[in-house]
Order: structure tokens, then sequence, then C-alpha cells
């Protein structure tokens, strides 16, 4: 779970419920997902939690390293914070 520190202390009151899952702090508020995919595959995906829906999607094969997941998830919060910094920009000049 991402989160920005604004949400954390909203939801500091539910911590107990939290106790299990790992938050780390972020610019944006996201969740990470993942499941089972075909041909023994992983399916990860990150879930902005926003009213505009948006979400990346990636699948790792069953021999690939915790190290080379965790390098490609870094650059899906990479993507999911230009894609933010982007919606900023397009809201900016439309004003």
């Amino acid at each position: 779970m991402l989160l920005q520190p604004s949400t954390r202390t909203e939801l500091h009151s539910q911590e107990a419920e939290l106790e299990n899952v790992k938050v780390r702090e972020a610019e944006f508020d996201a969740l990470w997902f993942s499941r089972p995919s075909h041909n023994n595959r992983e399916a990860w995906e990150l879930r902005l939690l926003a009213q505009t829906q948006y979400a990346l999607f990636e699948t790792f094969e069953a021999d690939e390293t915790e190290e080379e997941r965790d390098d490609v998830k870094r650059e899906m919060e990479a993507r999911l914070r230009e894609y933010l910094l982007g919606q900023g920009s397009t809201q900016a000049n439309t004003d």
C-alpha cells in the first residue's frame, strides 16, 4: 500500500486493521494486488486510489527473481507518478 502522509494520518484510527499491511509513504495513494496468471506466471497490478480509475498491470515469469520483480514494480510506481504529474499539468492548462 502506498499512501500520502495526509491519507495515512486519516487512517490512523484504523491502524489495527492494517497491522499486517506493508505501508510506504508516497506522493499518491495506491494499492498493489497480485494473483496467479496463465502459464505459471504471476500478475501484479498497481491501482490508483482516486476518483479517476487508473491502474498499471504487469506479469512476471515464474523464474524471475524478487529483485527483478521489485525493479519492475518500482518502474510501475514511477510510471504512475509520471501519469499523475501529466494529469496535473493537463488540468492546469485547461483552466
